[in-house]
């Protein structure tokens, strides 16, 4: 079984769905004790990042969580999950996030920066198919050809501290980070579950590891 936190900011059905078509089963859970048992786990998420935290420590995720995140357990981060990794996010102030990669979430230039004129202001959010590039053979990666596109939804964006991390980029404006992977630790800034056949094969391929596991 994989669990798929329940933050109460996000529409949790679509992601269990979308695992169960991959022939994973999946269950949203409100009780923290039930990621023990769970072979993997999908920390979702949408809307502000100190809501999301907030949410989440006063459902008592947080300490469970990063339990299972030390035993190795895989963890897949969809989006406000991914956020949720870093060490702070710069989104309507700052505001500590749950440290496990360093660095922070910032907002999208305006306009971007580079060389040469100013270019145009960009659009925020950034919603809309994107190609990605892929960095590394990340496990998650699996049947997935580099420069497929990807639904986004999102005006801010994590800045590693280590580029290694950095399993895909994708471009708005200049390059940002759009998959990281640490060990057991996956995340998206898009959404799969959004993102047709070859975002159901992304979370099979999470779904697969955590079998293995």
């Amino acid at each position: 079984m994989i669990a798929i936190v329940d933050s109460g900011i996000a529409n949790l059905r679509s992601v269990q769905k979308a695992f169960e078509r991959v022939g994973h089963g999946a269950k949203v859970v409100e009780d923290p004790r039930l990621m023990k048992e769970a072979r993997g786990i999908v920390l979702p998420g949408v809307g502000a990042f100190a809501d999301g935290i907030a949410k989440l420590t006063r459902a008592g995720f947080i300490e469970p969580l990063l339990r299972e995140i030390e035993r190795g357990k895989p963890v897949l981060g969809i989006c406000l999950g991914l956020h949720f990794l870093f060490s702070e996010s710069e989104e309507f102030g700052r505001h500590p996030g749950l440290n496990l990669i360093p660095g922070k979430v910032v907002r999208f230039p305006h306009p971007p920066l580079g060389p040469g004129k100013p270019s145009a202001p960009l659009k925020v959010p950034l919603i809309g198919w994107v190609p990605i590039q892929i960095q590394k053979a990340a496990p998650l990666f699996v049947g997935i050809p580099d420069g497929s596109h990807f639904y986004f939804v999102h005006s801010y964006y994590v800045a590693p501290a280590d580029a290694e991390v950095v399993a895909a980029t994708a471009t708005y404006g200049a390059p940002f980070a759009a998959v990281i992977w640490r060990e057991n630790l996956m995340a998206t800034q898009f959404h799969p579950e959004k993102s047709q056949a070859l975002g159901l094969r992304l979370l099979k391929n999470f779904g697969d590891l955590a079998a293995r596991c």
